[in-house]
C-alpha cells in the first residue's frame, strides 16, 4: 500500500455518545448488570483518570501510590466469551453509559476487519498502525492540561483473535506477526501518552490472544449463556405483554436450557432475541395471534448456536 488508507477502510463507522439510540440499546442487555457496571467504571477511569483522583480527594486523601497502581494499567479491556452472548452489544452501547457517567462526548471507531488486509507484504501492519495514527490523533486534541478530558475515544476490535492471535503459534504468517506489534505498539502508544482513548477487544477465543497482548489487559471480562432466571426475564418481559401466561413462559425457559439426552447447552442471548421470538411471531403472522403452546413447539424445534469451544484448533 503506497497511499494512506482513508477512514472508510480502517473503521466500519463512527459512533458519538451520548445518543438515545445506544442507550436503549444498552439498556435491553439484560442478564449482564455486573459487567456493565464494572465495564464503565474501568472505561471511565481509562479514559478520564481525573474522577479517581477527585474520588480519592474526598475519601481517601493521601493514597498517590494506589492511586499509581490503579491508573498504570494499560488502556485495554477484552471481553471474552461464549458466541451470542452479549460482548459486542455491549462493547457498542456503553460508550453511553462512560459519557453520561463522565460527563463528557466518546467517539466510538470500530475496527474494520478488513484491517487485515488481503495479504500483501506490511499491509495489515500499515493498516493498523493507521488505525492508531487515528486514534492517537484524535485522542490528543482532547487531552486538557487540567487532567480532566475533553472527550474520549474507543477503539473497538471485534473478533480480537483474528488480528491479535498469538505469535506462538506454528503456523503463524510472518506478516501476521509484525500485525500483533504494531497492535502492541499502538496500545503502548495510547498508554504513554496518556491519551483520553481506550481499546476494547472481543473475542471468542481468549486463549488464542497472544500473551502479550493479555498482559497488557487491564481487565478481562467473562460472558456465558444466559441461565434460567435469564432467559425467563428475556422471554416474559416480551411475551407476558401479549398474553403468554407463566406456564408457558416456564415451558419456554425449560425448552431452551440445556437438554439432558439431546446438548448441555441453552440458548445463547441473540439465539433469544434474534432467533426465537421473531420466528414465534412470524409463525403467527398476519392471521391469527401468538399462540403459547405453539411457541413452545417452536422453541423445542430450534436448536441453538453450538459452543465455540475456547482452546480447540480452528480448522
Amino acid at each position: 500500500m503506497n497511499t494512506k488508507p482513508t477512514l472508510d477502510e480502517l473503521f466500519e463507522r463512527r459512533i458519538t455518545y451520548p445518543d438515545f439510540e445506544p442507550q436503549s440499546r444498552l439498556a435491553r442487555l439484560v442478564g449482564l448488570d455486573d459487567q456493565k457496571s464494572r465495564l464503565a467504571k474501568i472505561l471511565g477511569l481509562l479514559v478520564n483518570p481525573s474522577g479517581l483522583a477527585e474520588w480519592a480527594q474526598r475519601h481517601h486523601p493521601g493514597t498517590q501510590a494506589l492511586l499509581d497502581a490503579v491508573l498504570r494499567r494499560p488502556p485495554l479491556v477484552v471481553l471474552a466469551g461464549d458466541v451470542g452472548s452479549g460482548k459486542t452489544e455491549l462493547a457498542e452501547t456503553i460508550g453511553d453509559a462512560v459519557a453520561r457517567q463522565e460527563k463528557i462526548d466518546i467517539t466510538l471507531l470500530p475496527l474494520s476487519l478488513s484491517t487485515r488486509g488481503q495479504g500483501r507484504v506490511g499491509e495489515m501492519t500499515q493498516l493498523l498502525s493507521a488505525a492508531f495514527d487515528y486514534t492517537v490523533a484524535e485522542a490528543s486534541r482532547l487531552k486538557s492540561a487540567s487532567g480532566k478530558a475533553r472527550g474520549a475515544v474507543i477503539l473497538l476490535v471485534d473478533e480480537a483473535d483474528a488480528l491479535a492471535q498469538s505469535r506462538e503459534t506454528a503456523q503463524m504468517h510472518h506478516e501476521d506477526r509484525a500485525g500483533v506489534n504494531a497492535f502492541i505498539r499502538g496500545i503502548d502508544r495510547i498508554a504513554n501518552a496518556k491519551l483520553p482513548a481506550a481499546v476494547l477487544m472481543c473475542t471468542n477465543r481468549l486463549s488464542a490472544l497472544d500473551p502479550a497482548v493479555r498482559r497488557r489487559a487491564a481487565d478481562v471480562l467473562s460472558f456465558a449463556r444466559p441461565g434460567d432466571e435469564q432467559r425467563r426475564f428475556v422471554l416474559s418481559s416480551r411475551l407476558e405483554p401479549i398474553g403468554l401466561g407463566r406456564h408457558h413462559i416456564d415451558a419456554l425457559v425449560i425448552a431452551t436450557g440445556p437438554q439432558r439426552s439431546a446438548r448441555d447447552y441453552g440458548f445463547t442471548f441473540s439465539d433469544l432475541t434474534q432467533r426465537l421470538l421473531p420466528s414465534i411471531v412470524l409463525d403467527a403472522y398476519p392471521s391469527r395471534p401468538v399462540n403459547g403452546a405453539r411457541a413452545v413447539e417452536i422453541a423445542k424445534a430450534m436448536t441453538p448456536t453450538p459452543p465455540f469451544r475456547d482452546g480447540e484448533p480452528v480448522a
